[in-house]
C-alpha cells in the first residue's frame, strides 16, 4: 500500500507544481486583471499553490523511502517523480494550450522514460 500512497501523493503534488509553475501562463491570457498583476504577485500566487506541492511531496518522499519502511529508494523515488512530472505537463500542455501538439520526438522521450524506471528498478 505504501507504493500507491507514494504514487498517488506525488501525482497530486505535481500537478499543483504544474500549475504553480506554468498556471499563471494560462491565468495570464484568461483574466485582464491577473494579466495586469505584477510578477512578485505572480510569483507570491505561485508559491501559494507551491505550498501544496511540498504539503504532498515531502510525505509522499517519507512514506515511500526505503530507510522508513517504503518500497522505493532515493534513486527510483526522484525517477518515478520526473516520470510522473513529466506526464503530467505533457497532459496539461496538450490540454489548456491549444498551440502544444505532440510530435514523434516527444514520444521517443516517452519511451526513454520507460527505459529509465526500468533500469532503476534493475537488480
Amino acid at each position: 500500500m505504501k507504493a500507491f500512497y507514494t504514487v498517488g501523493l506525488l501525482i497530486v503534488a505535481n500537478v499543483f507544481m504544474t500549475f504553480a509553475w506554468y498556471g499563471h501562463l494560462k491565468l495570464k491570457e484568461a483574466s485582464t486583471w491577473f494579466a495586469s498583476l505584477p510578477l512578485f504577485a505572480i510569483i507570491v500566487f505561485s508559491w501559494m499553490l507551491a505550498f501544496f506541492e511540498y504539503v504532498l511531496q515531502v510525505p509522499a518522499n517519507r512514506i515511500g523511502f526505503v530507510d522508513n519502511g517504503g518500497p522505493f529508494t532515493l534513486m527510483q523515488l526522484k525517477v518515478i517523480q520526473e516520470v510522473i512530472t513529466l506526464v503530467i505537463f505533457t497532459v496539461f500542455s496538450t490540454y489548456f494550450f491549444n498551440n502544444e501538439t505532440l510530435h514523434w520526438n516527444h514520444l521517443a522521450a516517452f519511451l526513454c522514460l520507460i527505459l529509465a524506471v526500468y533500469f532503476v528498478f534493475m537488480k
